[in-house]
């Protein structure tokens, strides 16, 4: 092309910058390359754009909500703007990673400056599917001669020809020694952006990374994958204490154009609708269980589906875990008979054993001041909770001290207190009432519930929960909603009688010994 022709196609492709699906159709040549003309457009789209060949209506609809996020934030230029962040959950076959193409082709071609890091599950899937497939589309862009395309092992890159540093998009391998890779991204006064392709596999460390390339300009994160895990980053943005900061979708293969209907449907016979194994791969939901999960997801969400109860003859019982370290938050959870969704769990910040100590008060003689006594304190007294065991105690309360680390009591079946405590709160799990999806603290909840993971001892068989160490060691937050609510499993009380119950137990006679004197 000559300068002018150049600077003619830089002003059309500017009218699409809030405009994925239009630079889309625009870019490509849908009406005279064969190779692409997969599927026909359904409508509005065919009307819209009068091309008969197009995406697929899954990723006209994703195109679109991209352009409506675009239009939202409005960004002028040098004021930073949120990020535009969008996780979709999907089945097999449905054509993540030519979305992926456009959505880089898309950014580079109407934001001069902008930079970009993509990433997959593995190496082989970033070069030969990722990757691959941005090659293919960009050879038959319009702006194919802006940029040069990179596809060696270890240099793969897309880098406009006369800003090869300021202006340019890098494929990098997800491995957690990698992370450093991610860093350091920033483009003020363009688009700084993530795409991972296959994102239920990248380490949670990645994810955290990236966070510091979406503090300027106009940046986006745009996260694809089967839903394999029911734990990780990925799963906490699709349905997990993220959720509210992203777009999520979640795209059965049935739905898109381009699959094997065929091999579905045997999918679906062999192994069954509700099976995991559909769920995955045809569904695109996560599973009800993974492999290593303690309690499964199906069973926390009928919990918080389930009716609540009154039992007016059961007991309150009253959990406190005692935060550790600065991320970590106490947590006073109470709990009446099987319903723990009445009374919000109240979680606090930075409390010393004083304050918080204030705070179990508080909590007990509001239930008492209702004419509900507290039938159990149970008291996490690890560490520091130890101050505040000694400070109720000292105050004439009566808190039952518990050490998550101590002998379980059926040591035939669990290695430690803690382990034990979650077993009861499984087995109770059927019967339990838990916050509704809509409630104060129901996803984090449903987070600590089913992201904890187990194992078995090496001798005995006894069940291991894992450490929380460990959970955070991989990116998940210490489960402190859940460790509160396991505390009040910790053992059976009896209820205390309460205020409205005394004249029920009392016997009346005719009777009166002080008449006769």
């Amino acid at each position: 092309m000559t300068a002018k022709e150049d600077a003619e196609l830089a002003g059309i492709l500017g009218e699409y910058y809030a405009d994925p699906l239009g630079y889309v159709m625009f870019s490509f040549p849908w009406d005279t390359y064969a190779p692409i003309q997969l599927v026909e457009l359904e409508e509005p789209y065919a009307s819209r754009f009068g091309c008969k060949y197009g995406p697929d209506a899954w990723a006209c609809e994703f195109l679109d909500s991209v352009a409506e996020e675009v239009k939202e934030r409005n960004f002028d230029g040098h004021s930073a703007v949120d990020p535009i962040q969008m996780a979709t959950a999907s089945g097999h076959g449905i054509g993540k990673s030519v979305l992926v193409a456009w959505l880089i082709k898309w950014i580079m071609d109407t934001r001069p400056f902008s930079k970009g890091t993509v990433t997959a599950n593995t190496a082989e899937q970033l070069k030969t599917k990722t990757w691959a497939e941005l090659g293919k589309w960009h050879k038959i862009s319009a702006t194919e001669h802006w940029f040069t395309y990179n596809s060696g092992r270890g240099a793969m890159n897309l880098a406009h020809k006369k800003h090869k540093e300021e202006w340019r998009c890098d494929a990098q391998t997800c491995r957690e020694e990698n992370s450093e890779a991610f860093a350091g991204q920033h483009a003020a006064s363009a688009t700084s952006f993530y795409i991972f392709d296959e994102a239920s596999a990248v380490p949670d460390k990645i994810f955290e990374v990236r966070e510091g390339g979406t503090t300027d300009g106009e940046p986006m994160v745009f996260d694809f994958g089967n839903p394999t895990r029911n734990s990780g980053r990925f799963f906490e943005q699709c349905a997990g204490r993220f959720r509210h900061r992203y777009k999520v979708r979640n795209i059965d293969s049935r739905s898109v154009a381009i699959t094997n209907k065929t091999r579905i449907q045997a999918w679906i016979e062999d192994y069954g609708e509700e099976s995991d194994f559909v769920k995955v791969r045809v569904r695109g939901m996560f599973p009800s269980a993974g492999s290593l999960q303690f309690i499964p997801s199906d069973m926390v969400d009928e919990a918080m589906q389930r009716e609540t109860i009154e039992d007016s003859h059961a007991p309150l019982l009253i959990g406190v875990d005692v935060a550790r370290f600065g991320d970590n938050e106490s947590v006073i959870f109470p709990r009446i008979g099987y319903d723990a969704r009445s009374w919000p769990a109240r979680r606090y910040q930075g409390l010393d054993t004083v304050q918080l100590t204030g705070k179990v008060i508080e909590c007990v003689r509001e239930f008492k001041s209702r004419g509900v006594p507290c039938s159990g304190l149970f008291v996490d007294g690890g560490g520091v909770g130890g101050g505040v065991v000694d400070q109720l105690r000292s105050l004439g309360y009566a808190p039952i001290e518990v050490q998550f680390g101590g002998k379980a009591v059926n040591g035939k079946t669990y290695r430690y207190r803690s382990d034990e405590m979650w077993g009861n709160m499984k087995d109770a799990m059927p019967k339990l009432c838990l916050p509704m999806r809509n409630e104060t603290n129901a996803l984090d909840l449903k987070s600590d519930l089913t992201q904890r993971e187990f194992g078995y001892t090496l001798q005995g068989n006894k069940v291991h929960l894992e450490p929380k160490k460990d959970m955070v060691a991989r990116g998940v937050a210490s489960p402190d909603l859940a460790d509160a609510l396991a505390l009040t499993f910790a053992q059976e009380v009896s209820p205390m009688i309460r205020a409205d119950q005394i004249a029920h137990t009392m016997t009346i006679h005719e009777y009166d010994p002080l008449e006769a004197a």
